[in-house]
């Protein structure tokens, strides 16, 4: 059962200048969207980055994606099967495509049928005990005979067990690393079966990347976004799966924990979860009980991180004043773009540029909810 998917097909030249603009210097998933939203177009704000940059005060000019090194990935990516599919192509994922900062581009690896389904993230412990995989497993084959897809991390343990019985109905596994990198190298084997059945590997990272300790939050924020709602199996108290729970609930999105003995400190972090008011999962009814009503409708498009500027409103070059007063206004703690809006008094648009200078010169940091800090 599909949810309705986006209509916009990239031409080979848009495509082209998307994966150049997503893989240049200090352009992550919100910098990107603010770029096309004041640019227009993504060869329009390729051309401006250099200038961006060393106005926002970088001590160095910003690495641009060159064509022949974007043109050598796709090709890469094509030799194992892989392609890449853009925010707003019909196979990319609705529920993630109106999440908190969704990746502009993700390379895909096996059939893309599964991506536009309703789908549920089930993550857990690596060292997942043996009742732990059990209960994975009974969850994603329930889910799948319930015509839902089940994400997950491809990590050993909980995600390895979700995914081998979601074989049947439908499994995507999110990766850390590059679309080529099996990791951990003991999954290869799941991995084929994952393709054979029909389901598929995603990620935005780079072809050929090794995933590093950073890179796992990222993929945690595409697992919570692509999903309804996300299970967490077990999890002791300090766990990535907790960090994935905490990106669901940060985009309104169900949190469910299966309960576990207070002795095994692998269900630690998930009994906590059920004190802080997730939704217990005793059985696969549960859970299809609790997204149900969620399958009426995609939800509304969030904004982009950075937002878009104001129609209509003109377009002009920062002051120097301009910049040293946004900069008066930027500190350690996260401030709301419309916040330093009201404080400074400067036209949206304005400060929207100015940001994006500070960005790309390495200078700022953005979280959810449009908000930004200086490094």
């Amino acid at each position: 059962m599909p949810i309705e998917a986006g209509g916009v097909t990239l031409t080979d030249d848009q495509r082209l200048a998307w994966l150049r603009l997503f893989r240049s210097e200090n352009v992550g998933p919100a910098t990107f969207r603010a770029l096309i939203n004041h640019y227009g177009s993504a060869q329009a704000a390729l051309d401006a980055l250099p200038d961006l940059s060393r106005r926002g005060g970088a001590p160095r000019s910003i690495r641009v994606a060159t064509r022949q090194e974007v043109e050598d990935e796709i090709a890469a990516a094509g030799r194992i099967g892989a392609r890449f599919v853009g925010l707003g192509e019909p196979p990319y994922p609705p529920w993630l495509r109106h999440g908190d900062a969704p990746p502009p581009m993700i390379a895909v690896r096996g059939e893309t049928t599964h991506l536009t389904s309703p789908a549920i993230a089930i993550v857990g412990s690596r060292n997942a005990s043996v009742a732990g995989r059990k209960m994975a497993a009974l969850l994603a084959r329930g889910l799948g005979e319930a015509e839902f897809v089940v994400v997950s991390g491809f990590a050993r343990g909980i995600d390895a067990a979700a995914h081998e019985a979601a074989l049947t109905g439908g499994t995507v596994a999110v990766f850390a690393g590059g679309i080529d990198v099996v990791y951990p190298a003991e999954n290869g084997p799941l991995l084929d079966r994952i393709l054979d059945a029909g389901g598929c590997g995603i990620t935005e990272m780079r072809f050929g990347s090794e995933p590093r300790a950073r890179d796992f939050p990222r993929r945690n924020r595409i697992i919570a976004g692509m999903a309804l709602a996300t299970v967490v199996v077990e999890a002791a108290e300090r766990s990535g799966s907790l960090i994935t729970a905490r990106l669901a609930l940060e985009q309104n999105r169900e949190v469910f924990a299966v309960p576990g003995s207070p002795l095994d400190p692998r269900a630690a972090g998930s009994n906590n979860l059920i004190k802080q008011g997730a939704r217990m999962v005793t059985n696969v009814s549960d859970i299809i009980e609790g997204v149900t009503p969620m399958l009426a409708q995609v939800p509304e498009p969030k904004p982009s991180t950075f937002g878009a500027p104001p129609a209509g409103e003109p377009v002009a070059e920062p002051a120097d004043n301009d910049r040293d007063r946004i900069l008066e206004a930027l500190g350690p703690t996260p401030v709301e773009i419309d916040e330093i809006v009201r404080f400074t008094g400067i036209p949206a648009r304005t400060v929207h540029v100015v940001l994006l200078e500070l960005d790309l010169a390495g200078r700022i940091e953005r979280h959810a909810g449009q908000r930004v800090t200086l490094r």
